[in-house]
């Protein structure tokens, strides 16, 4: 590597990252393709969004843990893995992970994996971290081996993931930054009417206050009986982003300017403890939309997870029922895999159409597209309401389904089947709380599992996994993934688990 860097941002940067992003195809054909072949993946799993908002997501510090699941990777004999984090991740999580490995010795696996972290806890992108520490980076580079046989791996991409895959010399398998606005709230819109997908009635490219209640008196006036609208901020995530405003009260006159002057009491924001005011200015910075709230009995969210591979390929990877909460319903809770067969086939194809229309934008690497789905004369109405280029809440879940089983997602049936075709399905978490688990450590955790059966049984091929458990000491929280021959039996394996690690934490 030479001494200097391009400038983050600039048009040398930009030139760099192209000829590092031009190595992919040849290094999907070939190496990618062939799990004998040397690699190294360099993991940096922090999340690059909005701080503020992450800050108030409880034990967000922790979910850097959830791309643990790319040690799975290590199964593979001739790959090496440079997984850094925030701070140390605990031995004992490490040691988990590398017990799940089946037929690969733990001293090997050890050999091949390199943990690096930066020692800073505070609430800022990771990437950030990493690229004021020169010295780290030089450690990265050196841990890497062959740099033409290397990629990195990261939750989402932004402009600090372009300048870091610069600065190691590695090509990014994700999508280009500059086409991040695809991803946002008002890009999605705008791909879902290029794709010809039904979508909420709404406003997009909202930047201030007054558009916004200009945007809500508009959909009102189209829809008299509307009693609620959501707003969503461009780069929110998860739901956090947005906020729910009520038309309680409003006049059938000067409609804007009741909604103008209501817009403090009325919106109801999902992040927690995020004030008026600071949501105002962020709809300043980032822009958003709004959408007419839809509240049909029988409503469900699926999701559809895809990716569009360096050789041009688009590829169904999963699809899931998204579980929300939150004060309206609106942040992601759990999933179950796969999503309901009486209409996982039919949002499969409609995220296909969305697929088309961002590969023919030059979109690379995974994405996810949400729907919101009601019952309708013996069918399901589909609307699309966000795509997701990046990672997401469902990705590592997948990761360990597919390691642990060796089985394979089938599109056309919309099923997971194992080498054996037997059908797989699980219930995943990452919000497992319960304030009594405090009094556990990640080794007490694993100690219980091991006492009380709650691991994954490689005869029977079911069973539980767990994750974010870095979390459990000072926030009682971890994640889990259930899984068995279908969803309710699924279900029922994560409550009967979470029967168990209740009664053990009162204990």
């Amino acid at each position: 590597m030479p001494e200097l860097t391009p400038e983050p941002g600039s048009d040398a940067e930009v030139s760099a990252y192209a000829v590092l992003q031009a190595r992919l195809p040849l290094l999907f054909r070939q190496v990618f393709a062939d799990p004998l072949a040397p690699r190294t993946v360099v993991v940096v799993p922090g999340l690059s969004m909005d701080c503020e908002v992450l800050a108030k997501v409880s034990g967000c510090q922790h979910y850097e843990e959830r791309q643990l699941s790319m040690l799975t990777l290590l199964h593979l004999p001739n790959t090496r893995v440079v997984f850094v984090s925030s701070v140390a991740i605990d031995p004992a999580i490490v040691d988990y992970y590398l017990r799940l490995l089946s037929g690969v010795s733990e001293a090997d696996a050890r050999r091949r994996l390199v943990m690096l972290s930066t020692g800073d806890g505070s609430a800022r992108s990771l990437t950030q971290k990493l690229l004021e520490r020169p010295r780290l980076l030089a450690r990265i580079r050196a841990a890497i081996g062959d740099p033409q046989t290397a990629h990195l791996s990261v939750f989402n991409s932004t402009a600090l993931e372009r300048s870091l895959a610069v600065q190691l010399g590695i090509p990014l398998y994700g999508c280009d930054p500059r086409l991040l606005d695809w991803g946002g709230k008002s890009g999605s819109r705008r791909v879902f009417r290029e794709a010809g997908i039904d979508l909420p009635d709404g406003v997009e490219d909202l930047r201030d206050v007054a558009g916004l209640a200009a945007a809500l008196a508009a959909l009102k006036a189209r829809h008299p009986s509307l009693a609620r609208a959501v707003v969503k901020l461009n780069q929110g995530f998860s739901g956090e982003g947005n906020a729910v405003f009520s038309y309680a009260g409003c006049p059938d006159e000067h409609t804007e300017r009741w909604i103008t002057a209501h817009l403090p009491l009325n919106l109801a924001i999902e992040a927690r403890d995020l004030a008026w005011e600071r949501y105002a200015a962020k709809l300043t910075e980032q822009g958003g939309i709004v959408e007419e709230w839809i509240s049909d009995e029988g409503l469900r969210s699926p999701s559809v997870q895809m990716r569009i591979t360096p050789l041009g390929d688009l590829e169904t990877i999963s699809t899931h029922d998204q579980i929300l909460g939150g004060p309206s319903g609106q942040i992601f809770q759990a999933c179950t895999f796969p999503a309901d067969a009486a209409y996982a086939v039919e949002v499969q194809g409609l995220a296909a159409r969305v697929g088309g229309v961002l590969k023919s934008k030059g979109v690379l690497g995974r994405f996810g597209v949400d729907f919101v789905s009601v019952p309708k004369d013996g069918g399901w109405r589909h609307r699309a309401i966000e795509i997701n280029l990046r990672k997401g809440g469902t990705t590592h879940t997948f990761q360990m389904l597919q390691f642990l089983t060796q089985g394979c997602y089938d599109a056309g049936r919309a099923q997971f089947l194992t080498p054996a075709s037997a059908a797989r399905s699980y219930y995943a978490t990452d919000n497992v709380v319960n304030p009594a688990y405090r009094r556990l450590t990640p080794q007490d955790l694993f100690e219980i599992a091991e006492q009380r059966r709650l691991r994954w049984d490689a005869a029977s091929q079911t069973g539980v996994t767990f994750g974010l458990v870095g979390a459990i000491a000072e926030f009682g929280k971890l994640g889990m993934v259930a899984i068995d021959a279908d969803t309710a039996a699924a279900r029922r394996r994560f409550r009967a688990a979470v029967a168990v690690l209740d009664e053990e934490a009162a204990a």
